[in-house]
């Protein structure tokens, strides 16, 4: 059966292990020195935990996929090449603790995956820092981004084409026309007349003096 392996670097390494052996409600598979690992079962999980620098946080290892022979490992490398992905083989290598056969690929993101199977116990651990077996693909070099051209900003107006906005006068003394708006729904003639100084009625200028 293959499973999802995740493999942590912690700094309190018999902390980690009290906490996701309560987590999984299981204790570990194997335990060496600065190393454990769980076999989960559901969900199937290989957790792995290696021991990293003191009073730093816990970050990611390196990932990978378990599985039962060297044959799935030489499946995997053929079909994970014919994808057009960069893979490094390793075989009867020695890491955590164990003897191996895998195949190393990165994605996209510089994480590291493998597919690996255990053939034996060994007594040394020999993992690489940070996982640096596996091989990093090309990477291409990002788009320039180009910003339009710019474009010149108006002229300012003239002082001769700006307008003052026109006024009417009236007489001194008169009071500004109002409408009240409960006498024919507030309109007012449109026209308005002063003579002598007084403000005349609608229809003033209609009627001749």
């Amino acid at each position: 059966m293959s499973r999802v392996q995740l493999a942590l670097r912690v700094s309190d390494l018999e902390g980690s292990i009290a906490f996701y052996s309560k987590l999984f409600d299981t204790e570990p598979a194997k335990r060496r020195p600065g190393y454990a690992n769980f076999a989960v079962e559901n969900p199937p999980l290989k957790l792995v935990l290696l021991e990293g620098e003191t009073d730093q946080p816990t970050v990611m290892d390196h990932l990978g996929v378990e599985v039962a022979t060297t044959e799935q490992v030489d499946a995997a490398t053929r079909r994970l090449t014919d994808a057009g992905l960069v893979t490094l083989e390793e075989n009867s290598t020695e890491c955590c603790y164990a003897l191996q056969d895998k195949v190393w690929v990165r994605g996209p993101g510089d994480e590291p995956w493998e597919v690996y199977t255990v053939k034996a116990d060994s007594p040394t651990c020999r993992r690489p820092p940070k996982a640096t077996a596996a091989p990093r693909p090309p990477r291409s070099s990002p788009p320039v981004a180009r910003l339009p051209p710019a474009t010149a900003a108006p002229p300012p107006e003239s002082p001769a084409s700006q307008q003052a906005p026109s006024t009417s006068r009236r007489p001194a003394g008169v009071p500004a026309p109002h409408s009240d708006p409960r006498e024919d729904h507030g309109r007012w003639p449109r026209t308005i007349t002063y003579r002598n100084g007084r403000l005349q009625p609608p229809g003033y200028a209609s009627r001749g003096t």
